[in-house]
């Protein structure tokens, strides 16, 4: 194929501030550890990086499970990879869905040639315990319980340790999806009984776009181990994995890691453990109260109740009569301002502001709303 006679040039991005549902803003410090020179994936100080970058996400994902690494593709092959490594054709998995990520993992139980279980909330209301553990009830041969800790498309959290006690008491495997919850809102892997969580850097972890933090338990370890037929993804089969991401200087090629991404990845998560755990959640909860009070004084209403509001993921119900592409294009285009649109069912009903990792400042948090006061006068 020809190639227009316009020759192509460096791309330069313009600096947008990105309060959308991930990407979230990238620190500098962070950018300029992606810039460092590239070294090998299999160099002994690489391999050492490894090791720290597994030690810092134990601490994010609050874990002491072996197998708790960076999966070198973003949160959706995260979903991907807990589902084909811990269900196989035949299973029953019970699937709770309130919202569009729910219904990604009902896709992959059925692309495993399992049965998914579904246990349906109202887009806009977190998971009901009382609707799973009728499920459980009426399932009690299910392998699995998977639903989603902090739903995107809604900005809802569900009660995940209620969700997984539920599970782990009638002796099921636990599938979590943190994608947005990670490093935003408390979370906390083994003391809940969560078998496997992933999650990705792009959200409140402020790193680049592209990878998929991931923790196994020691029981979906034995899971995978036990299983009968072959992963049916050889890249993110589990059992090849581990001989690259496992403890020491010998590693077994699986694939060429992106090295630049986990250099990034490691500064992020190095700036995570400065802060504190509790720091981040606190930071992000006070910059979500701040905004959801300028945007009631703006006439906007939140679309969550109070209780289940995601504090780094805003909601709010877009006023009748209002053309909501046009509010977004005004305040990209007019203020270099990035909000994202409301997915499948809401989409024209809502916007949602994210607040997410380095994102979640005032600067940014008063930029929003002087934007949004100008746009709707």
């Amino acid at each position: 194929m020809s190639r227009s006679k316009a020759k192509s040039s460096t791309f330069h991005p313009p600096v947008r501030t990105l309060m959308g549902p991930g990407p979230s803003d990238v620190s500098p410090r962070v950018l300029a550890a992606s810039a460092r020179p590239t070294i090998g994936h299999l160099d002994p100080l690489f391999v050492e990086l490894m090791d720290d970058v597994k030690g810092l996400l134990q601490y994010a994902f609050q874990t002491e499970n072996e197998l708790t690494i960076p999966l070198s593709a973003p949160g959706s092959a995260g979903m991907e990879a807990a589902f084909v490594n811990l269900v196989e054709c035949s299973d029953k998995v019970i699937v709770c869905q309130n919202g569009v990520f729910g219904g990604r993992m009902k896709e992959n139980v059925e692309r495993c040639g399992a049965t998914a279980v579904m246990v349906m909330d109202r887009w806009g209301d977190p998971v009901d315990p009382e609707k799973l553990e009728a499920a459980i009830k009426e399932h009690p041969d299910a392998k699995v319980v998977a639903f989603v800790h902090a739903e995107t498309s809604t900005g809802v959290r569900s009660d995940a340790e209620t969700l997984c006690r539920l599970a782990k008491d009638a002796g099921m495997l636990v599938i979590v999806d943190a994608v947005t919850s990670l490093a935003g809102i408390e979370l906390k892997a083994d003391e809940w009984g969560a078998d496997v969580v992933y999650s990705g850097t792009q959200k409140c972890l402020s790193g680049l776009p592209g990878i998929s933090p991931i923790t196994f338990s020691n029981d979906a370890v034995a899971a995978i181990h036990a299983r009968k037929h072959k992963v049916q993804s050889w890249f993110l089969d589990m059992n090849l994995i581990m001989g690259y991401w496992g403890e020491g200087a010998k590693r077994s090629y699986h694939h060429t890691a992106p090295v630049n991404a986990v250099y990034a990845l490691h500064e992020a998560l190095l700036m995570l453990e400065e802060e504190g755990l509790d720091a981040s959640f606190a930071r992000h909860k006070a910059n979500h109260l701040k905004l959801a009070a300028g945007l009631s004084k703006l006439g906007l209403e939140m679309a969550v109740a109070e209780e289940w509001r995601l504090p780094q993921l805003n909601s709010v119900l877009i006023p009748e009569g209002l053309d909501d592409a046009l509010i977004r294009g005004r305040l990209l285009n007019e203020f270099d301002l990035e909000i994202g649109a409301g997915l499948g069912e809401l989409a024209g009903k809502q916007w949602r502001i994210g607040l997410m990792g380095t994102s979640s400042n005032t600067v940014n948090m008063n930029r929003c709303l002087t934007a949004f006061e100008a746009v709707l006068a």
